[in-house]
């Protein structure tokens, strides 16, 4: 897998996503709508291109041996992304989740839950159907990694725990940084455990 295309590569997950990337000595084609805002990086090139124009995103990642998903759900359409990467003759596909459509108990998602703010909904919303659509996907290896349900800027650790439908907790809460995402999105690249599943990330 040392030939990877990562979609939204200039957002707060995917520039970490991309340092990771690039640190582990991948050859990425980091795709963005603006590409000044793709970080100048060690085996990265940086490439303009629309998560919703599936004709001209395939051409973007033909040839790679994976790619990776980090756009706004809201922003994008799941029928379009799998479309370009299924045409474009990649069978390994990791998507940036959200934490929106984890269990906090059987059969109860952290968005139905009565503090969950009214302007996340929309993308939790969103994310949710995207791993619903995902789940009726069968000729691709994708992969959907949630957050915790706080997905925040701070320190590569390398040290957190993996779950699959339930929300990871702790005392101080749920929390997982960008950077440990990260480290755990690109492990999963590089050993899948996750094959059409999702699991989740937290400390």
């Amino acid at each position: 897998m040392a030939n990877v295309a990562l979609i939204g590569a200039s957002g707060d997950a995917g520039s970490r996503i991309l340092a990771e990337l690039s640190y582990r000595g991948y050859l990425v084609t980091a795709i963005a709508r603006n590409t000044d805002r793709i970080a100048s990086l060690p085996g990265v090139t940086p490439r303009q291109g629309d998560a919703n124009n599936q004709q001209t995103l395939e051409v973007l990642l033909k040839g790679h041996d994976a790619v990776i998903s980090a756009v706004p759900f809201t922003a994008s359409d799941a029928g379009a992304l799998v479309g370009a990467v299924r045409d474009a003759g990649v069978v390994r596909y990791l998507v940036v989740g959200g934490a929106g459509s984890l269990e906090v108990a059987p059969g109860e998602k952290v968005i139905d839950q009565p503090d969950f703010p009214e302007a996340y909904k929309p993308e939790a919303r969103a994310g949710a159907e995207f791993l619903d659509f995902l789940r009726g996907v069968g000729d691709l290896d994708w992969t959907f990694l949630s957050p915790s349900a706080e997905f925040v800027p701070g320190e590569r650790t390398g040290k957190f725990r993996l779950g699959q439908d339930t929300l990871l907790t702790r005392d101080e809460g749920s929390s997982i940084s960008f950077e440990d995402y990260a480290v755990a999105l690109v492990d999963e690249l590089e050993k899948p455990m996750h094959v059409r599943q999702r699991f989740t990330v937290g400390y």
